[in-house]
């Protein structure tokens, strides 16, 4: 694939979001099959589906934790490096990266040891049982063992992105998605290795993504390239960073306090069934959001260049472009998911059981999904420009204190059991969402005077 840059300065800013957008949303769902197709295969295991997939769904949390690091250093560094190179100034830009990659293999390091000492303790704490803990732990060990290749893969891929690079930063993501689509039923039906095959599959996929990342930064076709001498931590530099990237990481964070939250209160209403049910609701939300993930993403590098270059017509037409877009693609899919919920279930699993209790809880989950777009959009530019004590703020807002007390004091009001877990998710898009747009178009919009 030709490595095509987007010049984020000049043309139809519309354009240039799409150049990055549509190529970055693609690499966001092909990102999003590490771990959907193996829900779908190990759903599909004869006898032992349905546990199988509740084993690795109480592993969520662990992997969402890992997710929220390389969004601590990756979302942080890749708009601060789009400003650097906005401003011209290439030898911060450089540095910015080094630091990055050296902290993302740092922690990866850190995160990898912390997992194996601690795996059994945290994953009864998360909801599993005596029954559901074998296939957790199966999947976990080896999972983690790949940490500092999705930190590499994952978080380093935004430098190839905010160079203008869209389509090299997809290619990063789909080398990995393809290798895991081929390996999965290899190693889990053909060579009877259950959880343990999809864990293995998704490590060896990410080892490749992150090579051909580092391939990538370290070559002649990048502008800005990953230099040794760039590696030394400063912490001035790492402290701008996680500034920055600290919204990304308390997303991430609190999802998984989130998950963390709703495991353990549906083991304690409705047992294994419902964990499972929040397995497959969480995997359908996933595929739902990717498209919104994706174009906020390819607006922030856009929006970042053109702060740094004082160029503030081109950044409101960014945030109205991509909100317009976002709120009218979640109203779309709020539709197709209340016509058509047990399409996506059966993705996963076909026990009648679980499809007769994931059905209304559909339904309640995804209630005012367009709600959720508000949130992205107001989160995104708070992050492109900088703004990181707002983009933090809005980070807890909505799951640290909505959705968190929502999920154990909802289920405790009227009798509504576990429907009240599902119910907190659509109250805090609506308050959270509705807290943090209003916010930015309140205190962004008036900062971007007209060039």
């Amino acid at each position: 694939m030709q490595a095509h840059q987007t010049d984020f300065s000049k043309g139809s800013v519309y354009k240039n979001i799409l150049e990055v957008a549509i190529p970055m949303t693609i690499a966001q769902i092909l990102n999003l099959l590490y771990n959907i197709v193996d829900r779908i295969y190990l759903g599909r295991i004869p006898e032992t589906g349905t546990l199988s997939l509740t084993g690795v769904g109480l592993c969520f949390p662990v992997i969402t934790l890992i997710s929220a690091f390389t969004l601590l250093f990756g979302n942080g560094g890749g708009p601060l490096c789009a400003m650097e190179l906005g401003k011209r100034n290439h030898k911060e830009a450089g540095k910015l990266m080094g630091n990055t990659f050296s902290m993302l293999v740092l922690t990866g390091i850190f995160l990898t040891v912390l997992g194996l000492i601690f795996y059994e303790p945290v994953l009864y704490a998360f909801g599993a049982s005596d029954i559901t803990f074998p296939y957790a732990s199966s999947y976990i060990r080896i999972y983690l063992l790949g940490t500092v290749f999705v930190m590499i893969s994952v978080g380093m891929n935004s430098f190839v992105n905010c160079q203008g690079f869209g389509n090299m930063g997809m290619l990063t993501v789909l080398i990995g998605a393809v290798l895991n689509i081929l390996l999965d039923p290899v190693l889990i039906f053909i060579l009877h290795m259950g959880v343990r095959g999809a864990a293995l599959a998704t490590i060896i996929s990410q080892g490749c993504s992150a090579v051909w990342v580092l391939r990538f930064l370290t070559g002649k076709k990048a502008i800005l390239t990953l230099k040794r001498e760039d590696m030394a931590i400063e912490w001035k530099r790492v402290h701008q960073i996680t500034s920055l990237g600290l919204s990304g990481f308390m997303m991430a964070f609190t999802n998984g306090l989130v998950q963390v939250a709703c495991n353990s209160t549906l083991q304690q209403y409705g047992g294994d069934l419902y964990v499972g049910v929040m397995t497959i609701l969480n995997s359908v939300r996933e595929i739902f959001t990717m498209p919104v993930t994706g174009l906020s993403n390819g607006a922030s590098p856009v929006m970042s260049f053109n702060y740094g270059e004082k160029a503030y017509g081109r950044v409101k037409q960014a945030i109205k472009f991509s909100t317009s877009v976002c709120v009218a693609y979640t109203l779309i899919a709020w539709g197709i998911l209340r016509l058509f919920p047990e399409i996506f279930i059966r993705l996963f699993n076909d026990e009648t059981a679980l499809i007769e209790a994931s059905i209304p809880a559909l339904h309640i989950y995804f209630f005012g999904f367009c709600f959720m777009a508000l949130q992205f959009s107001g989160q995104s530019v708070f992050v492109a420009l900088g703004k990181a004590k707002k983009a933090t703020f809005f980070s807890l807002l909505r799951k640290a204190f909505i959705v968190v007390p929502l999920t154990f004091l909802l289920p405790r009001i009227g009798n509504l059991g576990v429907d009240g877990v599902f119910w907190a998710e659509p109250i805090s898009n609506l308050l959270g969402g509705m807290a943090c747009f209003v916010t930015m178009l309140i205190t962004v919009l008036p900062e971007l005077k007209e060039d």
